[in-house]
């Protein structure tokens, strides 16, 4: 599969937003509250925006800089992701917060997340994106400074398909182009099509929860389904959501 002209995962948003702005992109499930999110593209897309708005203005982050990203595979994980890949900030999932510029943080990595020196941000990652019931001290409560954000970002720098962009452990630091060109070969070998829906219930700390959860559907105009807490789910109740679901890979 050979990527289009939108060589970034930012790129790559900007197109099925442009595409079908309606389309479900991810649906999220949390067995353990009941919680279930479906974002179409335009949701997210407006998500990323504001996300990218306060990483650029409110912290204050330089293209280049790496963040390290605390959170399990969760609709708001993407969101950072995709935040990060447009406002050229290095997501580095699970990195050590101590190495990184900034950190962001679920509810409990908190103690992981005090070792970054830079700026803080927490989620409480509660049902409909709900905030802590006090923020945690030294953190900025993510859903209390996200709703204020612009609706439309711009980068101060382009963000272009030879920026830095992803850090996984042990394979150093992709490029965004590398990162599409990626995408688009987990896509092809998973045989995912236009409309496919896959349903991963991987973790969002190396590429194969990365490419499941959210990038290979990204490149080619599928969706994502993500089950979070998941384990205790008997095979018949797994078969009726990916019925329900109309998923067509799990993974």
């Amino acid at each position: 599969m050979t990527p289009t002209a939108q060589d970034t995962p930012a790129g790559l948003l900007a197109s099925a937003l442009s595409a079908d702005p309606g389309r479900p992109l991810i649906t999220f499930y949390d067995d353990a509250t009941g919680e279930r999110v479906e974002l179409s593209v335009a949701t997210f897309a407006n998500w990323v925006a504001k996300t990218s708005n306060l990483l650029q203005d409110e912290l204050g982050a330089q293209p280049g800089d790496r963040l390290a990203l605390l959170l399990p595979a969760h609709w708001q994980t993407a969101v950072w992701l995709l935040a990060c890949f447009s406002t050229g900030v290095v997501a580095a999932p699970g990195a050590d917060p101590a190495g990184a510029d900034l950190v962001v943080s679920g509810p409990d990595t908190l103690e992981q997340a005090r070792a970054c020196g830079g700026d803080r941000v927490a989620l409480a990652l509660r049902p409909l994106g709900g905030r802590f019931p006090q923020a945690p001290v030294g953190f900025m409560d993510y859903a209390v400074e996200v709703p204020g954000q612009g609706d439309r970002f711009a980068p101060y720098a382009p963000v272009g398909a030879g920026s830095p962009a992803l850090e996984l452990p042990g394979e150093g630091t992709a490029t965004a182009g590398a990162v599409v060109q990626r995408a688009f070969a987990s896509a092809e070998a998973y045989g995912l099509k236009p409309g496919g829906r896959v349903l991963s219930r991987l973790p969002f700390d190396d590429w194969a929860g990365l490419a499941a959860g959210l990038l290979a559907p990204l490149a080619v105009g599928g969706s994502a389904v993500l089950c979070r807490n998941s384990a205790e789910l008997s095979p018949e109740q797994l078969a009726a959501r990916e019925a329900t679901e109309r998923v067509t890979l799990r993974v």
